[in-house]
C-alpha cells in the first residue's frame, strides 16, 4: 500500500489533492529580520509564508510521494521559495515533519509552570499533556498526518529520538521541581519515560480510529495509568 493510500485509509476526511492546506502569499522574514515580500511564483502557485504553511505543504507531499522520495528542492519549488529560504525556517527535511515543535515545547514548559503546586503531579501532567495536544479543528487533520509519518517512516522514527528526549526533559524537570530530586534522577526520568509511553500508545490508537478525539483518549489513558505517576505528592 502506498503512503498516500494508507493515509487516505486512516484519515479519509483530509483533502490531499485539493486546495485545503494550500499555502498563501504574504511576507517572509529573511536574514537580519528584513521582510521579503513574497508574491506568486512564476508557476502561479501562492508562496508559503509561515512555518505552519511550509510544514503543511511538506506533510502533504510526504504522504503523496513518500518521505524518502520527496526532496527539499521539490518542497521549496512547490512553496514558491528558494532552498536557502526554506532552510531559514527548517534546518532539515526531518524538521519539516515536526512542524513548530520547538515553540510547542516552550509552551509546554509554560503550561506546567503555571499549574497549581497543590495538585498531584500526575494530575498536572495529565492537564499539561492534554493542553500540548490540543489543536484548532482545522489543524487536527495535519496533526494526524504528522503523527502517522513520525510513527511509520523509519528515518523519522530514528530522528524522533532527539525530539522525544527534549520532550521527556521538560517532564523530568517539572517532576524534579515538585519532588526535590535532580532532573536526571531515576524518579523524574522514569515518570518522563512513562508519560512518553502513554502518549505514543494513545497516538497509535488515535490513528486507528478516524473519529476518535485525541484529547479524550489522552485523558482516558492518563486516568487509567495514574498510579504509574505516584501519589498526591508525585
Amino acid at each position: 500500500m502506498t503512503p498516500s493510500a494508507e493515509w487516505k485509509r486512516i484519515a479519509p476526511g483530509l483533502v490531499i489533492d485539493g486546495r485545503r492546506g494550500e499555502v498563501a502569499e504574504g511576507t517572509v522574514t529573511g536574514d537580519g529580520g528584513a521582510d521579503v515580500r513574497e508574491s506568486r511564483s512564476r508557476s502561479g502557485r501562492a508562496r508559503a509564508t509561515t512555518h505552519g504553511e511550509l510544514s503543511h505543504l511538506a506533510l502533504r507531499m510526504f504522504v503523496e510521494r513518500g518521505f524518502e522520495r520527496t526532496t527539499v528542492d521539490e518542497i521549496a519549488a512547490a512553496a514558491g521559495i528558494g532552498r536557502r529560504t526554506l532552510f531559514r525556517y527548517f534546518p532539515s527535511k526531518n524538521d519539516l515533519a515536526w512542524g513548530e515543535f520547538d515553540d510547542m515545547l516552550a509552551r509546554f514548559r509554560v503550561v506546567l509552570a503555571s499549574l497549581p503546586t497543590d495538585i498531584p503531579v500526575r494530575e498536572a501532567l495529565r492537564r499539561a499533556v492534554i493542553a500540548f495536544n490540543t489543536f484548532p479543528s482545522e489543524e487536527v487533520p495535519f496533526h494526524r498526518q504528522r503523527m502517522w509519518l513520525l510513527l511509520n517512516v523509519p528515518t523519522l522514527v530514528a530522528h524522533s529520538t532527539l525530539r522525544y528526549a527534549a520532550w521527556r526533559q521538560v517532564i523530568a524537570e517539572y517532576v524534579a521541581s515538585r519532588s526535590g530530586d535532580a532532573p536526571d534522577a531515576l524518579r523524574p526520568q522514569s515518570v518522563a519515560w512513562a508519560c512518553l509511553g502513554v502518549c505514543l500508545a494513545t497516538y497509535e490508537r488515535w490513528l486507528r480510529e478516524e473519529d476518535a478525539d485525541l484529547t479524550a483518549l489522552l485523558d482516558e489513558s492518563f486516568r487509567r495509568t495514574g498510579a504509574v505517576f505516584g501519589g498526591d505528592r508525585g
